[in-house]
């Protein structure tokens, strides 16, 4: 079994070590994994079919990925999903439901839920915020506005969902009212 080395003058994008002298064949291989994922972001991409694109065992494949990109797998999946959502919402007049089946959603409940926990507002509002606050792009390329507005899930959204909950009252709580 290869014994990694951390080199802590490089930390991964997570915050974390970043892996020292990792394989350049499993690389690229988790490269184009990331690659068809980011190609077919609307498909369904469990870990042992990513695995299988990379020819790597599903375990191997999930702690290589988190390891090598600093996201785990489906994260990275969800970031690329809301990306893409928001540049549709932002730049097109489709209806928010054709919009979440368009990015993979397998439902609309799901996909604005999901949306609101990453961004702050629901799918209709921030359509209406990003239109007023934009002006046309101009000459900036459009890979550098997808970077620009990529959503940056440093961790998972249910953790994000509880954190919030903890911050509400609950019913049984009494309100305070001036």
């Amino acid at each position: 079994m290869k014994r990694m080395v951390f080199d802590e003058a490089n930390p991964a994008p997570s915050g974390g070590p970043q892996p020292k002298g990792q394989d350049p064949l499993l690389l690229r291989r988790l490269l184009r994994a990331k690659d068809r994922m980011d190609a077919f972001s609307q498909e369904d991409w469990p870990v042992s079919r990513l695995a299988g694109v990379s020819g790597v065992s599903a375990a191997h494949f999930a702690r290589s990925f988190r390891q090598a990109f600093g996201v785990p797998p489906h994260r990275y999946l969800l970031s690329r999903r809301i990306e893409r959502a928001k540049a549709l919402l932002r730049d097109t007049d489709l209806a928010v439901t054709a919009i979440a089946f368009d990015t993979g959603w397998n439902s609309l409940g799901t996909f604005g839920r999901t949306f609101r926990d990453v961004t702050g507002e629901n799918p209709g509002a921030f359509r209406i915020r990003a239109r007023a606050a934009a002006p046309e792009p101009g000459q900036v390329p459009a890979c550098y506005l997808s970077a620009a507005h990529r959503p940056h899930l440093t961790m998972a959204v249910s953790e994000k969902r509880r954190q919030d909950g903890d911050d509400k009252p609950t019913g049984t709580q009494a309100l305070e009212v001036p």
